[in-house]
């Protein structure tokens, strides 16, 4: 045979090797939807990145993500549960996973766990709380919020305040505030500081009041009415009263768009906000000189509590290549990519070791170093209210009496008593 014609034999046969190879390998990889509201100028690219590099860690799985806007995404999820045919992994809120396993939403992810324990530890322990239900884990925590004391140190000093000493209970926060006040009749100049400006509801006050209790305890029962949330309520109607509801009301309304920021505009000495404001105070208020700090304790030792909410990943029920997408979960919850994610959104993390190597990140100033830790460090009194699965619904109930307190149509006390009896009402009927 012509030695043309059998080097060209060899080059077709080896060609038709490599493309059937490359068939089959492309055909034995399983490829996982990752549905995410992620698709902002700033987060898409970042969670994408995660993706992307996760994907040339193996050669088995590939992962596409595809982006719903913000709501849409879990009505789809839910349509696609229920057609039998759901997305691999899909991130949901973080304190309704136990209803979302008790209508099976979600996927127990426990058969793919070697050992639970093990696994949990790289996980807040406040965090991990939220993904266990009834023996089983329906979701790895990814990310989550924290909120802390802001202080605009030139005021301080302004009045002869220590600009490196913040108020560290709810007495000092009201004589700092008396200071640093600038009130003209019904107008407000400059206020030291309200509880309700920022980024803290008054049922994150009630936490802070009450010793770390939400409204329920860890084994669901109703603590709305204890004596500290009924001081906790006064303590905030004081503050409205005080200041003229209408001088709030007048206040709150001149920055009523998200444009407008008080303390970035110097007209607020003093707030409590999620620890990722600090981007927006980077990025507008460089003329400031702010200083940050745990939210002050209702009395010395009660602790310096704070809320949280955030995101988990989850398998919604009936998804297929369920263990090839908790591979993918592993990889996106783990320290490097929870790491990459904290540095580049300024975001608070749920892994325990990618937290701290965010924090001594160098692509983070020092500035935003120091800020980051404390936000780390402030998880160790940040608590989640994750919505027991029988008892969705339940706030519908306190908020209208918190209402009436705060308007002066009842007092904290009758408020918080009919909250009690309506919210011990409402368990009652869901257990029957």
């Amino acid at each position: 045979m012509n030695r043309k014609l059998v080097s060209l034999l060899v080059v077709l046969l080896t060609l038709s090797a490599l493309l059937l190879s490359t068939a089959v390998s492309a055909q034995d990889k399983v490829e996982i939807e990752f549905w995410t509201f992620w698709g902002s100028e700033t987060r898409r690219p970042i969670i994408e990145k995660i993706v992307d590099d996760f994907n040339k860690s193996q050669d088995r799985i590939v992962v596409k993500h595809v982006y719903s806007p913000w709501g849409d995404i879990w009505t789809k999820t839910l349509a696609a549960v229920a057609a039998g045919n759901p997305p691999q992994v899909v991130v949901n809120d973080i304190n309704n996973v136990g209803l979302r396993a008790s209508k099976k939403q979600a996927m127990d992810l426990t058969p793919f766990i070697d050992d639970v324990e093990e696994f949990s530890s790289q996980f807040f322990p406040e965090l991990w709380k939220t993904v266990e239900w009834e023996g089983g884990i329906y979701g790895v925590p990814f990310n989550t919020d924290t909120r802390f004391f802001f202080w605009n140190k030139d005021h301080f000093a302004e009045v002869g305040l220590d600009p490196e000493k913040p108020p560290t209970t709810w007495a000092e926060l009201e004589e700092y505030a008396l200071k640093l006040d600038k009130i003209h009749g019904n107008r407000i100049e400059r206020l030291g500081f309200y509880p309700l400006f920022g980024n803290f509801g008054r049922d994150t006050w009630m936490i802070v009041g009450d010793n770390g209790v939400s409204w329920l305890d860890d084994e669901g029962n109703p603590r709305i009415n204890t004596e500290n949330k009924v001081a906790t309520l006064e303590w905030l109607i004081k503050w409205r009263d005080r200041i003229g509801a209408r001088n709030v009301d007048a206040f709150q309304a001149e920055f009523g768009s998200q444009a407008a920021d008080p303390f970035i505009s110097g007209k607020l000495s003093m707030m409590v906000n999620i620890a990722t404001h600090y981007t927006q105070i980077r990025d507008y208020g460089q003329h400031l000189n702010v200083g940050y700090a745990p939210v002050p304790e209702r009395e010395p030792g009660t602790g310096h509590w704070s809320w949280g909410g955030g995101f988990v990943l989850e398998i919604p029920y009936g998804a297929k290549h369920a263990e090839e997408a908790f591979e993918f979960i592993k990889y996106a919850c783990g320290p490097e990519a929870q790491r990459y994610w904290a540095v580049m959104n300024f975001d608070n993390v749920a892994n325990i070791e990618g937290s701290y190597l965010a924090a001594e990140d160098p692509r983070l100033t020092p500035e935003a170093r120091e800020v980051y830790e404390l936000a780390v460090e402030n998880m160790q009194w940040t608590i989640m209210t994750p919505v027991p699965h029988n008892l969705a619904g339940y706030l519908d109930l306190i908020n209208p009496q918190l209402d009436a307190a705060m308007l002066g149509v009842k007092s904290a006390r009758e408020a918080l008593d009919q909250a009690q009896r309506d919210v011990e009402e409402f368990i009652r009927n869901a257990q029957q």
